[in-house]
């Protein structure tokens, strides 16, 4: 969904030309697989984070459009409101120094763009839902102007058949409302790590990603407040998942977990694209079958929270990307490259050691766990390899930490650089700090001044210390 499109206003023809496209580019993309012509290049770690425009006051600030003309710079992209912006990092491959590296992009690269916030009287801040965000605030009048958000939009509301969007969240309060157009997406901000993978390690890098989605979540929950409600640890993912709701069943939901593990191979789920789910986005493009534009467009209105993706690589040829959606915006740049070291290693460490993951860890229970470490965080209790069972905090503490640290010694990480992001990992889960605890704790003490705590969330930010380490 980065690309823009050139209109809005789609015929019945162009919904029969653009699936006919999509059948012809799945059918080359699997030919392709089978006859190993994709690039079998070296894995190569990236990453998007989504950030949000506040005011002094820490309301939102819809000056997208001002802010970009001002940054005009090809790595900071509109999203689908006017107070976010996208920020993207280069890709890297994985080795010595690179997520200091990474660190040092990003840290600079956000120095900038609140230098450009300034001018327009507002803060960059990273969170998975702003607190002082207000149902009123995610309306049209908000929407950034470009072809692919108005589109999005008409076509949800179509498949809908005009019907609003209904809102429905149970936690330690019950949050129910409608919503008429599909700007309640515009709430949930998160940093997308993308592991660029040869092909026949796809499917497995893919399954580990759902397997591991519940610690990644628990770990870096960051978003428990919504309309003034105290909810899930991490109540992005039912809001997203409710907020473009067109599927009627687990088969076809545009933003779903998915029904099971790739059993052979990752084109499964492009096929599965092809098969169950209708077009969305019907822009017909003037391009080669050899680009799979419209393979790509379709794909990207399916919102995996473990998403393949297919790009091309700078040799001309296609490539297969793992992009792991689950983790929100924030708490701070190291909070999140920490997050994105956790994530790399932890996969090196299961892809060389546990053969047998899948049969070892039931689908149904990665999902389960899923949904209950979005919820209760790193208190939540899972069911991990075997049967095991016991809180996603102890297993990350006694487990996951050890096996991401020799994951990246596999990688070429040094000792140093691997300990000096896992240790942040650690003493978060050892704390239990994360930003959505922090959160919590602000307003127990301080009670529901949103505004208030933004303005104590955005001070800690600017501080350069992990959550871990922030005064409540």
């Amino acid at each position: 969904m980065g690309q823009e499109i050139s209109h809005s206003s789609f015929s019945e023809e162009d919904f029969k030309r653009f699936r006919h496209r999509v059948i012809a580019e799945t059918a080359l993309l699997e030919q392709w697989m089978a006859d190993g012509v994709l690039d079998q290049g070296e894995a190569m770690a990236g990453s998007e984070i989504e950030a949000w425009l506040v005011t002094d006051r820490g309301l939102p600030a819809p000056v997208n459009q001002a802010f970009l003309r001002y940054m005009d710079d090809p790595q900071v992209v509109p999203e689908l409101s006017t107070f976010n912006v996208e920020l993207n990092t280069r890709p890297v491959p994985f080795a010595a120094g690179m997520f200091d590296h990474m660190h040092e992009e990003l840290a600079a690269l956000w120095r900038r763009c609140e230098v450009a916030a300034t001018r327009e009287a507002a803060h960059m801040l990273m969170i998975g839902i702003l607190p002082t965000v207000q149902q009123s605030d995610l309306c049209l009048e908000n929407i950034s102007a470009m072809q692919r958000y108005q589109a999005l939009n008409e076509q949800v509301l179509r498949m809908r058949n005009g019907r609003p969007l209904a809102l429905d969240i149970l936690a330690r309060e019950h949050l129910v409302a409608e919503h008429d157009d599909v700007m309640l997406e515009a709430a949930t901000t998160s940093f997308q790590i993308h592991l660029k993978i040869p092909p026949q390690q796809a499917a497995r890098a893919y399954n580990l990603s759902k397997i591991i989605s519940a610690p990644m979540v628990a770990l870096s929950a960051n978003s428990p407040f919504l309309f003034g409600h105290e909810l899930w640890d991490e109540t992005r993912i039912p809001l997203f998942e409710q907020s473009v709701a067109v599927g009627a069943s687990d088969y076809s939901k545009r933003v779903t977990f998915g029904v099971r593990y790739a059993e052979h191979s990752i084109m499964e789920c492009f096929e599965a694209n092809r098969d169950r789910y209708p077009v969305l986005l019907p822009q017909l493009m003037d391009a080669p079958v050899e680009s799979l534009a419209h393979l790509r467009l379709h794909n990207g209105t399916i919102w995996r929270w473990n998403r393949p993706l297919v790009g091309i690589s700078e040799n001309g040829k296609a490539h297969i990307r793992i992009e792991h959606r689950v983790v929100p915006s924030g708490p701070s740049p190291l909070d999140v490259i920490a997050n994105a070291a956790f994530y790399f290693g932890l996969i090196q460490e299961l892809m060389a050691t546990e053969k047998d993951a899948e049969a070892r860890l039931p689908f149904i229970s990665a999902k389960e766990n899923f949904y209950s470490s979005a919820c209760r965080g790193l208190d939540a209790r899972v069911v991990w390899f075997d049967g095991q069972e016991g809180s996603v905090a102890d297993l990350c503490l006694q487990k996951l930490i050890p096996q991401a640290r020799a994951g990246l010694l596999r990688l070429g990480i040094g000792v140093q650089e691997a300990d000096r992001w896992l240790d942040i990992i650690e003493a978060r889960a050892a704390s239990r700090q994360t930003g959505a605890r922090w959160q919590r704790e602000w307003i127990s003490r301080n009670g529901k001044d949103f505004p208030a705590m933004v303005r104590a969330y955005r001070e800690r930010q600017d501080s350069a210390r992990p959550v871990h380490a922030w005064k409540v």
